[in-house]
């Protein structure tokens, strides 16, 4: 075994021997459908900060959907596979995905799985399926919603939260005025219903439309339905860069006011003149804490942001919807004030050079995908912003973008910190297939083997430990997952095996479609999904809803 693996396997008494070659697989009758033998497992742990441990010498025992054994397991198994030299341990949840979007398209989730992701959370910044449509009712909406996505056998277990900007949108539209008390009553009938059906929390996205017109007490008044339930108010919040720290502070007032717990979506501080600010923020989640407010938070192990680039122009602008955004874009009257307003947003981040274009729906603009703003605008002879026009008209506002504006060493700090959860905000994507498009931020393919290989192998920034407890154990007892994210006799067999020493993404901002390296086995719901990079016929995934 190398040094630099016996860095992150322990073995207690004993030395592991080395793979020479890839795990074995025994096909035999046995007392057990599968067992996992001889890794370094990693059973998970509630504690917020949990110890120091490297993990134990032990086998897997999995029978049905159910794990039956962790230790010394006798019995063979019908299936074996040798994990001596790799850790074991539960499988990978992600609080914060958009992976949902594609399971129509392909229930396969490839790049879900490969990263040993085999729970999703999704439902995520103020948008969520399972809202009624018209003339149908709030009640069924969101089971109808979630029995859909199960219809589909997806390949990794699937739960979702019910999103405010949808609610809102439903019911008052894309238009910034307060809900009246009758649609107020009717949101929050929205929200129980969804919560009664399956739902494992409520989400915000304050910067985006029509979130961005919820006051503090309509979000407060939509939340109250979570404190019986225990389960949290996740935000995008209104503001991550400037505004950062008044942000932070009303999305706290929403979960006291509401009695709830709070999960802040991707805390970053944009801008390199607000990366000074976490120490502030920190400092605020702990005091929230000391006032009974429960405050924990995700992170994507990138630098950079991934978003519409209608997020570049300000929230005003965007009021009533597509067409009145791009009618006053080209309106004398306001266009000089939305593009003073945009130009500095764009300063904030660096300039249009770290303005990434990750995909467009017009094919007049395809050449643009992949490309940084500012060095296509010049490769067309265009101005940056007078180009953005252009696109954002042709393309009906509907671009996506990359905005590189964050520290490494805050990032560092932010994934270490105890009340912290690893999450991609990314989509699900394939190399082949229909879900290949466009050229999207790599978290969506990279983000949990990048943490294990760059932040904790080679960054340092947080033990294996540390790092496996934030992808499994914490999430899943955020949303209050029944049986999840802990490897204990009884629980469900959801698995993933993989080399500490070679572990990592390989998704690049340039080159996105490439799986990660150095996952070797995942298993969901007892079922061997992906084994050396070779995908199970199964698709074994569930919808999960909340205890």
């Amino acid at each position: 075994m190398s040094t630099n693996r016996r860095d992150f396997v322990i073995t207690g008494a004993s030395s592991l021997v080395a793979l020479t070659a890839a795990p074995a697989f025994l096909k035999r009758q046995g007392a057990h459908d599968l067992v996992i033998r001889g890794g370094t497992v990693f059973v998970g742990s509630l504690l917020a900060e949990p110890p120091d441990t490297s993990g134990i010498q032990a086998d897997v025992a999995i029978s049905g959907d159910r794990i039956v054994a962790v230790g010394r397991v006798p019995g063979r198994g019908t299936e074996e596979i040798d994990a001596r030299g790799l850790a074991v341990s539960p499988g990978f949840v992600d609080i914060h995905s958009h992976g949902d979007g594609s399971i129509e398209d392909d229930p396969r989730m490839e790049s879900v799985v490969r990263q040993g992701i085999t729970t999703i959370v999704c439902g995520q910044d103020g948008s969520s399926r399972g809202t009624p449509g018209d003339q149908q009712p709030a009640a069924g909406a969101f089971a109808a919603m979630l029995a859909s996505i199960e219809g589909r056998k997806p390949a990794a277990n699937v739960a979702s939260m019910i999103g405010l900007g949808s609610v809102r949108g439903r019911v008052v539209g894309n238009m910034d005025r307060p809900a009246t008390p009758d649609e107020l009553r009717t949101m929050v009938g929205m929200v129980e219903s969804a919560l009664a059906e399956g739902a494992c929390g409520v989400s915000s996205g304050l910067e985006y439309t029509p979130g961005a017109f919820a006051s503090t007490e309509e979000l407060i008044a939509l939340c109250r339905p979570l404190a019986a339930r225990g389960l949290p108010y996740a935000t995008h919040m209104r503001n991550e860069d400037d505004r950062l720290l008044d942000s932070i502070d009303e999305s706290i007032a929403v979960a006291k006011g509401a009695g709830c717990s709070l999960q802040i979506s991707h805390l970053k501080t944009q801008g390199p003149r607000n990366w000074s600010k976490l120490d502030t923020v920190f400092a605020r989640i702990a005091d929230a804490a000391r006032n009974s407010v429960r405050v924990t938070f995700d992170r994507y192990p990138y630098i950079a942001y991934a978003t519409g680039l209608t997020n570049l122009f300000p929230v005003w602008s965007r009021d009533g919807g597509t067409d009145a955004f791009l009618a006053r874009l080209a309106d004398p009257s306001v266009s000089p004030r939305i593009k003073s307003e945009t130009l500095a947003k764009v300063d904030l981040i660096g300039g249009w050079e770290n303005v990434h274009i990750s995909s467009v729906r017009d094919s007049t603009d395809r050449a643009a995908e992949g490309k940084r703003l500012g060095s296509y605008a010049k490769s067309v002879s265009m101005d940056p912003y007078d180009l953005t026009l252009a696109m954002l008209t042709r393309n009906r506002g509907s671009i996506g973008m990359v905005g590189f504006a964050m520290s490494e060493e805050n990032l560092d700090r932010i994934l270490a910190h105890p009340k912290g959860m690893v999450a991609s905000d990314g989509g699900s994507f394939a190399i082949e297939g229909p879900t290949r498009r466009g050229s999207p931020h790599p978290r969506g393919l990279g983000t949990f083997p990048r943490v294990l290989g760059r932040y904790v192998r080679e960054r340092k920034a947080l033990t294996l430990s540390m790092a496996l407890n934030r992808m499994a154990a914490t999430p899943a007892a955020i949303v209050k997952l029944p049986n999840r994210g802990m490897l204990k006799t009884g629980w469900a067999a959801d698995v993933v095996v993989f080399d500490p020493a070679t572990v990592a993404d390989r998704a690049t901002y340039e080159q996105p479609f490439q799986y990660p390296a150095g996952i070797k086995t995942v298993i969901v719901n007892g079922v061997i999904a992906l084994r050396d990079d070779q995908r199970g016929s199964q698709m074994t995934g569930k919808v999960l809803r909340p205890a």
